[in-house]
């Protein structure tokens, strides 16, 4: 297949979401002509650019890893004056752009090559020039992110424009499910049989073959043809966003603290060891599933026992699959940010007490966490720890109370079933 489309696709970051998803979508969709990615590391720069802009992303599949190597790419270092002209003049012409950096942090910083500042510079010659409308698929996991980044791209053009450069753009918010991830070690890569994103790159993209991407409704005031036609447009995107946050991730991290407390190397070990997967699977179900359903009965299809267990089972086989050789250590990585107030894991237990559940498994889950995170500290009160990564989100006192007891029992489940040699019955539930 080659780029005979008619659209540009721009990109910002250039890692295995962006790689592995909007830049696969698009090249795959066949209605793109030009390939844009601004990425802030030289060395991957230089190197995409000796390989004539083509790059390599390993897809897991359940049976087989695919080796799906395609381009070209046109390649930019936001760093340099004469690609961030070249950035801004493809933003001119772009009818998709696709934000995939770490974080929304990463939406401004000091300097000309800063994301905010390119993109707004873009849109404006855009509406100078009169440039196609474009979206802006905000795929940084964040339930607001597309908001933050509307604000950042607009408080930088000029207030007579922006009426002008607003109805030429619409931020969409994304629910992004794809695992993904980079290897960077090369034995890893060797005994993966992966293929370097470039030939003699330390690093390789491997992503999962899910691309069911779920993004707000587009509202133009005429209609819009999106080229990457794969994803899921959703007029209220809230709901879903929970169900990734809430459902996706709190498992995912509940897995991963579980199997490191276990001992496991890999996700896709949980199914060997006995009992640990029916755990995990029952907090998913019966902890977030009651709680979103509960929550969110009559939104979609999705928030019924039938949908949210379909999703649960999906997610566990896909989760679990050897090819994606993802580790417990990658999945768990940064229990600090995983156990604020608002996010997955704490998270999760809030909107189930809400809810009327107690979250139990999720408790023990923020244990193992904790433990992770503090493996000196395991006669320190669960409060102690906690409270300068809650600082910021000031929770209520009772909810704060009942969600520190509900994580002290599963501390002291947590300890017990390691004593005992990690029993299934020792899970306690």
């Amino acid at each position: 297949m080659a780029l005979d489309g008619t659209r540009t696709y721009v990109g910002f970051g250039f890692g295995a979401i962006q790689a592995g998803l909007f830049l696969y979508e698009a090249f795959q969709s066949g209605a793109f002509r030009r390939l844009v990615a601004a990425e802030v590391m030289p060395d991957v720069v230089a190197a995409v650019r000796r390989s004539a802009g083509n790059f390599t992303v390993n897809i897991a599949h359940a049976d087989r890893v695919e080796h799906a190597r395609f381009g070209p790419v046109q390649i930019e270092d936001p760093a340099q004056e004469a690609d961030r002209e070249r950035l801004i003049e493809a933003l001119a012409e772009a009818d998709e752009i696709g934000t995939a950096v770490p974080s929304v942090a990463f939406y401004d910083s000091p300097g000309p090559g800063s994301l905010h500042r390119i993109l707004a510079s873009g849109l404006r010659r855009k509406a100078a020039v009169g440039g196609p409308r474009a979206v802006v698929y905000a795929a940084e996991n964040h339930n607001h992110a597309a908001e933050i980044l509307e604000a950042k791209v607009m408080a930088e053009i000029p207030e007579a424009e922006r009426e002008a450069v607003g109805g030429r753009v619409r931020f969409l918010n994304t629910v992004i499910g794809k695992m993904s991830g980079v290897v960077a070690e090369a034995d890893e890569i060797e005994a993966a049989g992966l293929t370097p994103v470039t030939p003699g790159s330390p690093r390789a993209f491997l992503v999962e073959a899910f691309n069911r991407i779920l993004i707000s409704r587009i509202h133009f005031e005429m209609p819009f043809a999106r080229g990457i036609a794969v994803f899921e447009e959703k007029d209220d995107l809230l709901p879903f966003e929970e169900a990734k946050l809430y459902g996706h991730n709190a498992t995912h991290a509940l897995a991963a603290y579980l199997a490191m407390a276990r001992g496991l190397a890999r996700i896709a070990d949980l199914p060997a060891a006995d009992g640990l997967l029916p755990f995990i699977r029952a907090a998913f179900i019966e902890e977030s599933g009651t709680a979103l359903i509960r929550k969110h009965a009559g939104v979609d299809p999705l928030f019924t026992p039938e949908g949210y267990q379909a999703f649960a089972d999906d997610l566990l086989r896909r989760m679990t699959n050897p090819y994606l050789r993802d580790t417990a250590e990658r999945v768990g990585r940064d229990p600090a940010r995983k156990l604020g107030w608002d996010d997955r894991l704490i998270g999760t237990m809030r909107v189930a007490l809400r809810q009327g559940v107690i979250p139990r498994r999720y408790a023990m889950g923020a244990a193992a966490a904790l433990a992770a995170l503090r493996p000196d500290a395991a006669g320190v009160p669960a409060g102690t720890l906690l409270d300068p990564l809650w600082r910021d989100a000031q929770p209520e006192p009772a909810e704060r109370q009942a969600v520190l007891e509900l994580i002290e029992k599963g501390r002291v489940r947590l300890r017990q079933w390691a004593a005992s040699g990690f029993p299934p019955a020792a899970l306690g539930f």
